[in-house]
């Protein structure tokens, strides 16, 4: 399991994957069904995102399947961007 903030054109948003990597095609795949086909894509702690959003992340967590798998945590832009500092966000991948 893996968490990360990936930027888009509409703002950031917080999701939960089952997928290995923000690299992975399948992932990337995936985000463009979604329209999403340019991001930037920062992993976060698991425990760090758990702590934050509580209930919320023990719900979509519960949800999540086990491989090929991705959730939206927090789609309020505002609050993604503000919840996390860029200390605690991993390198950026980045994909276009």
């Amino acid at each position: 399991m893996k968490a990360g903030i990936i930027f888009t054109g509409t703002g950031p948003i917080l999701v939960l994957t089952s997928y290995s990597s923000f690299n992975e095609p399948k992932f990337i795949e995936k985000l463009a069904r979604k329209g999403i086909m340019k991001f930037i894509a920062y992993e976060l702690s698991l425990e760090l995102v758990r702590k934050k959003y509580g209930g919320q992340y023990d719900s979509i967590v519960n949800d999540v399947k086990q491989e090929d798998d991705l959730r939206v945590l927090d789609y309020n832009g505002h609050n993604v961007f503000y919840n996390f500092s860029f200390k605690e966000m991993g390198p950026a991948i980045m994909h276009e």
